[in-house]
């Protein structure tokens, strides 16, 4: 099969939709995320998608194939909060790991169904790995700006505890995504570094993808886009982008500095547009893909999707609209300095 790399080289690759999205058609109840093995468990757990994992496979594996379906290329496990810390909000912490690994595993079973089909054009499983509930940056007592709720060795331990699942679940690439804050975002990289250097595996490429959070340019943490970049460009990824916050034509201006600037391929997955006055998003898939191929045709980027109120409708549509367009050529960078 091509490796990603090869595909990169050849064409746009298409990267998946919403995941919340799409459960949401469901309407689970209570008693849908609990399951049988959860029926009896003292926290709601309504909410906590990640769990799905375990006590609703079979709708994750179905979401997963419809976007595979759309002409996805990459798509995402259903790991973003499944992470010790993040698992708190529901006494799950013990349950991190195998969330990893049950996500990666459909994913991958989803994916090598395509691949059999089709293998001239394969298809990857990214591991989602999401910002957290907690920032290392900010202090979320605005009386005392010192005080940290979590700190860094917390953050990076449970990282790598998430990290080991989803490689072991059999991820193809590792996405930090819907970065916030850079210092959680390092805390991520140093945690697959310390993986793949104790368990002696060869490393997968890895994924990083920020967000601006409104119009003044910048993270929540408060660095503009150049410094994010900066700040985590040692982590050598295959590719750097910006997802979520904002809707495609609000996110354009910051996705033509970030082509300008990065020396590594760029995703773009923005939301469908802005929500509306009650927490949805009415930005029609027609529409999301003719902001998406003005990016494409602009030679911005490599990897293009969707994020939040976006669906296999919105993905097929992106994926329809930039099949014919050449993807931005990744600049030549001199061996020395002059």
């Amino acid at each position: 099969m091509k490796s990603l790399q090869d595909c990169a080289n050849e064409r746009i690759l298409i990267i998946d939709g919403a995941m919340g999205t799409m459960i949401q058609r469901y309407q689970l109840q209570e008693s849908d995320y609990r399951g049988t093995r959860f029926a009896n468990y003292p926290s709601d757990l309504k909410g906590n998608n990640d769990l799905l994992n375990l006590t609703q496979p079979h709708i994750i594996e179905a979401i997963h194939k419809e976007y595979l379906e759309a002409g996805a290329d990459i798509i995402e496990t259903n790991t973003f909060s499944s992470t010790s810390i993040a698992m708190a909000d529901y006494d799950m912490q013990e349950l991190a790991y195998e969330l990893n690994v049950a996500a990666a595993t459909i994913a991958k079973k989803a994916t090598a169904e395509y691949n059999a089909k089709t293998p001239d054009k394969p298809r990857f499983v990214a591991g989602a790995i999401g910002p957290m509930n907690k920032t290392l940056s900010l202090s979320p007592d605005v009386n005392n700006p010192g005080f940290r709720s979590v700190y860094f060795d917390e953050v990076a331990a449970a990282y790598e505890e998430q990290i080991r699942g989803l490689s072991e679940g059999g991820v193809d690439i590792l996405l930090i995504e819907t970065i916030f804050d850079t210092l959680n975002c390092k805390a991520a990289i140093y945690a697959i570094k310390k993986y793949y250097r104790e368990s002696g595996k060869p490393e997968i490429p890895v994924m990083i993808s920020g967000t601006i959070t409104d119009a003044s340019g910048r993270t929540l943490s408060g660095q503009t886009l150049e410094a994010f970049y900066i700040s985590v460009m040692h982590a050598n990824p295959f590719s750097i982008g910006l997802n979520c916050a904002l809707g495609g034509q609000q996110m354009r201006p910051y996705v033509e500095e970030l082509s300008n600037i990065a020396s590594c391929y760029v995703s773009c997955y923005p939301n469908a547009g802005l929500p509306n006055a009650f927490g949805e998003y009415d930005e029609e898939p027609e529409d999301t893909a003719c902001i998406i191929e003005d990016f494409a045709a602009s030679g911005f980027v490599n990897v293009v999707g969707g994020c939040c109120g976006t669906t296999p409708d919105h993905i097929r549509h992106i994926a329809d609209h930039v099949k014919h367009i050449k993807p931005r050529l990744k600049p030549v960078l001199a061996d020395t300095l002059a």
